[in-house]
């Protein structure tokens, strides 16, 4: 008597069973699935190629189908887009495999929707043999290039080609302003004259899209993606690819995924600044950042009390181990005006900022009140230091910008040892 279906043959069709999010087939006959490899221990590997406006749930959907095959002992999924000229086969497994066998063939993605999210994706350039600048070997696939980048110290990381000046904005935690530092740091250089990109890798909660009133979806040319402009700052964030209320459940090699490829794919050009909205904390996309490109330094943003001092005094202490320079640090939300009887009110405390800078040795950028100004300017989809030049918030976010700005140039004469 025969036996049952192989576990390879289970695993495929399980994921036949995950339907795609436009009803039209599903992962496996819609091409989105790629080098399945079922292992004699039980371990499976595959790639989920995402388009734009595919939900992120369905890469756990994929996940969970493949993981509930009874003898799957694990599941390591890779994320992407549906990047052209990477290489990867038509089919679902590798040559002589039983999903391959079980799926048939299949039709390669096409069109021309822009590679989004992960590993798995994006390897534009690289099937040529040109040697990666992040450390893999020509014709390696994304996956192996974040692998390389993954086990590199920071102070190995390739510099970006064309941006003189990568800073990195953290706080320790959220709801502190850092979005708002970063988009009046933005706003203001480009006012300044300066060419300025703005990278949102804060992929749990993109407010930049918000910040700067756009809601565009950006295109792709020469299988680059063109990044979105606004108030003369170049924009991209993964709030422009996916709905406002999507979920961002998403692990740690997707974090260096989106990453990497919205250093690397995106066209940036000539910039002397390209800042990087980081989500709160000390986690992937931090250490990712640094791992990846080689970054000038580190703004730290917090507010007086206590609960954000501990918080931001974590990350600057990562920078610091991972030998990132600390620009030096913002203290937002430092007191409140009030506009009718002109008494400060300090309502998140005083001065905490200040004094941690000094017992710690690192650079006190400037201290920025709280007011309407921010939220108002916010809501409507423009920089404080534009729409209220005049207000008191205004005055300390560009003064900010001057300091970093120049911080910025005495680190970079440091690192060429002028």
């Amino acid at each position: 008597m025969a036996d049952g279906p192989s576990l390879p043959e289970r695993v495929a069709a399980a994921l036949r069973a995950v339907p795609l999010p436009d009803g039209q087939g599903d992962v496996v006959s819609g091409g989105r699935v790629r080098d399945l490899e079922v292992g004699t221990d039980g371990s499976v590997t595959l790639t989920l190629r995402l388009q734009v406006g595919d939900a992120p749930r369905l890469a756990e959907d994929v996940r969970k189908a493949a993981a509930g095959v009874r003898g799957v002992r694990g599941v390591d999924l890779r994320v992407g887009g549906p990047g052209a000229g990477e290489g990867a086969t038509g089919g679902a497994g590798a040559a002589g495999s039983g999903p391959a066998a079980a799926g048939g063939s299949r039709p390669r993605p096409t069109g021309r929707s822009l590679p989004v999210m992960g590993q798995g994706g994006g390897g534009h350039g690289r099937a040529g043999g040109r040697p990666d600048p992040h450390g893999a070997p020509p014709g390696s696939r994304p996956a192996d290039q974040d692998r390389a980048a993954a086990s590199r110290h920071p102070r190995e990381a390739p510099a970006l080609e064309s941006v003189r000046h990568v800073i990195a904005v953290s706080s320790g935690k959220g709801g502190v302003g850092k979005s708002t530092v970063a988009t009046n740091l933005a706003a203001a250089w480009a006012e300044m004259g300066h060419a300025v990109g703005l990278l949102d890798a804060d992929v749990y909660g993109p407010d930049i899209p918000t910040m700067f009133g756009v809601h565009d979806r950006p295109r792709m040319a020469d299988e680059q993606v063109i990044p979105l402009e606004a108030h003369g700052v170049k924009l991209m964030s993964i709030g422009f690819l996916v709905e406002e209320e999507t979920p961002a459940i998403w692990r740690g090699p997707i974090i260096m995924g989106i990453v990497r490829q919205f250093l690397q794919q995106v066209r940036w050009g000539e910039l002397d600044y390209l800042i990087v909205d980081l989500p709160p904390g000390t986690g992937d996309a931090q250490l990712s950042l640094v791992q990846l490109v080689q970054v000038r330094g580190g703004v730290f943003v917090t507010t007086p009390q206590d609960v954000a001092l501990g918080g931001v005094l974590k990350g600057i202490k990562m920078f610091e181990k991972l030998e990132i320079p600390v620009v030096g640090l913002v203290e937002n939300m430092s007191g409140f005006v009030c506009p009718d009887c002109g008494a400060r009110h300090d309502i998140f405390g005083s001065g905490g900022g200040e004094k941690l800078a000094a017992a710690i040795d690192v650079p006190f950028l400037g201290a920025v009140p709280l007011g309407v100004a921010v939220r108002e300017e916010g809501d409507r989809g423009l920089p404080t230091v534009l729409g209220r030049p005049e207000s008191p918030e205004a005055e300390a976010l560009r003064a900010v910008a001057e300091a970093v700005g120049e911080r910025a140039e005495a680190l970079a004469r440091e690192a060429d040892g002028s």
